[in-house]
């Protein structure tokens, strides 16, 4: 797939990228869905140039031409996947509405502290071509076509899950996985061509995780857990590996960038564990738990333990460090994978969380002590809610955070962070030894929106990065 000329979009191997161009401006997805104010969901451009004097702020707002869309995650039409092709550019930013089922196509191009609306994928389209909906995860393909995974059918169905296809030109194409190869559950993906195999995660049935969290729907077996291994390119489903009560609902995956490597890891929200997956010698595929975050035990919540709950993770460019959140404890953590079977635990940081002091939850010890997280102030803010979405500089040494999940998930368990608005964080990153710290000088506020309060999850950057580019 791709040719060999170097003319194309993105970088030739993950360690030229981390040689790229330092960030200047980043895209953030807004949310105004869910949170009772009848606004659309808009893309924030933010400014993260130190040298700039708009640094720290939010520069321009790409509002969406429609209500009730609730924006997540996000991707581009060309990364290095295409690097080897030189009619194709990193122009356009591809984002999915999970709720309403349109995909949005943003052009970066034309002004990119200012980007545009290009084109509106309407769902009606998508559901009578493919029956597809809730679409989540994006990725761009070397063959120029884009492919997003859908959560259910229009009805929040999970049986109607499947994998979107969008032509150059942003048609719709159809179904990527033949028919028939269908997983059991949908959420994320990443391919890794070398090896001819695509690996999916799984979340749950859209009618299940939009109503808000529910313990006994875990206990129904409505959440998933289960990895699908696929042929790549060609949409056979090859294996399920069921990944037992340690590994209920496995959200973010992501391959080693390296693409001679056979190994990723998935983060586990229920369980909070790091599931690592990898090859065999015969062929297939396993797994196996390689981080577990303990709960802790509680008082004055809802259940006598407090979960981790990873929602998010990524690795560095040079598959060095792995990173991931921990949504209701607030703090983010840093492992050094150099060796992928033994993470080395070296940074955290707590960024806010039910935890934090102020908070009327208070963690206990064994030996019946209680605690609660330090958090600091940043710039005379208090930290609201927990961390959900991370991103980290092609350099590795600037990691970006955001603290919303989804809009209902957001109400239930962080009911001041609808009501004042997310924010986003730059913390600096040790990448000789390993750790965390929050850089002061940085702040977003998105409680400040001239439109009122709003959420924030994903972030990219023009030129790529660590969870978008993957190399062929």
């Amino acid at each position: 797939m791709g040719c060999c000329k170097r003319t194309g979009p993105g970088y030739a191997t993950p360690l030229e990228a981390m040689s790229g161009p330092k960030e200047t401006i980043i895209y953030v997805n807004c949310i105004y869905n869910g949170t009772g104010r009848k606004k659309p969901d808009f893309l924030a451009t933010v400014d993260v140039d130190p040298n700039s004097p708009t640094y720290s702020k939010v520069i321009h707002r790409l509002s969406m031409p429609y209500i009730g869309d609730e924006l997540h995650h996000s991707g581009w039409n060309a990364c290095s996947s295409c690097h080897g092709d030189p009619s194709t550019t990193r122009r356009f930013l591809i984002l999915p509405s999970v709720v309403s089922g349109r995909v949005y196509v943003i052009d970066t191009q034309k002004n990119p502290k200012a980007p545009s609306l290009h084109k509106v994928v309407e769902s009606e389209d998508i559901i009578e071509k493919t029956g597809l909906a809730y679409p989540h995860s994006s990725h761009c393909l070397a063959s120029g076509d884009i492919m997003i995974s859908c959560l259910g059918d229009k009805d929040g169905n999970a049986k109607g899950n499947g994998f979107l296809l969008l032509d150059s030109e942003f048609n719709v194409k159809g179904r990527w996985e033949k028919p028939g190869h269908s997983p059991l559950f949908s959420y994320d993906f990443w391919y890794q061509p070398r090896h001819k195999t695509m690996i999916s995660s799984s979340l749950g049935a859209p009618a299940t995780f939009t109503r808000g969290f529910n313990i006994q729907h875990v206990k129904d077996g409505l959440y998933a857990r289960h990895l699908h291994v696929y042929s790549w390119p060609d949409g056979e489903l090859k294996q399920t590996l069921d990944l037992g009560e340690t590994g209920l609902t496995p959200l973010e995956m992501r391959f080693l960038h390296d693409p001679c490597k056979d190994t990723g890891y998935v983060g586990c929200a229920y369980t909070s564990n790091i599931v690592r997956f990898f090859k065999t010698e015969d062929g297939s595929w396993s797994h196996e738990v390689a981080i577990s975050v303990k709960p802790l035990k509680v008082q004055n919540w809802i259940l006598p333990e407090l979960p981790g709950f990873i929602t998010d993770i990524l690795i560095s460019i040079d598959d060095r460090f792995l990173y991931f959140i921990n949504w209701l404890q607030g703090d983010i953590r840093q492992y050094n994978i150099e060796d992928p079977k033994n993470p080395v635990f070296v940074g955290q940081v707590y960024v806010g969380g039910l935890v934090q002091k102020g908070s009327p939850v208070v963690a206990v010890t064994e030996d019946g002590k209680t605690w609660q997280s330090d958090v600091p102030e940043i710039q005379g803010h208090r930290l609201r809610g927990g961390p959900n979405m991370i991103q980290l500089s092609l350099d590795g040494k600037r990691l970006y955070a955001t603290n919303s999940l989804f809009s209902t998930w957001d109400r239930q368990f962080y009911p001041e962070l609808v009501e004042k608005g997310s924010h986003m964080l730059q913390i600096d990153v040790d990448t000789v030894k390993g750790g965390l710290k929050i850089n002061p000088n940085f702040f977003i506020d998105f409680g400040a929106e001239p439109d009122g309060p709003c959420m924030a999850h994903e972030m990219r950057y023009p030129g790529g990065d660590c969870t978008s580019d993957i190399w062929i």
